[in-house]
């Protein structure tokens, strides 16, 4: 038996206000949206966003609210393509001693994601 896909869900304030984001800042694809949920998806990156207004925010957990860590081919296209779209950067793109490039960024939601690539 195998895993075949990964889906973060996330609970969110304001679900048509998160939607915009991860479209149209973070360049996901809607799949599904409908009755408080909203499915979307970048490559192998999917996430379900579930609207829950009356729950506190992840902003309210603080250094506990990173959700994911996202390995991809080319993390300095991605962080300024990231930086151009003004996404509330974490940590600026940087070369770690465990073989990582690695950046974070903080959703309006308050998650935090980090994206990283091999330096092999």
């Amino acid at each position: 038996m195998k895993i075949t896909e990964t889906r973060i869900v996330l609970a969110v304030q304001n679900l048509s206000a998160s939607v915009a984001y991860y479209h149209d800042v973070l360049g996901l694809e809607i799949e599904f949206d409908s009755s408080g949920w909203c499915f979307l998806s970048r490559g192998a990156f999917s996430v379900m966003l579930g609207e829950c207004p009356g729950t506190p925010p992840a902003s309210a957990i603080g250094d506990h609210s990173y959700v994911a860590y996202f390995v991809v081919d080319d993390a300095q296209a991605l962080f300024q393509e990231f930086a151009a779209r003004a996404v509330s950067l974490i940590k600026s793109i940087t070369d770690e001693p465990w073989g990582m490039r690695e950046f974070g960024i903080c959703t309006p939601d308050g998650h935090r994601m980090m994206f990283g690539q091999s330096l092999d």
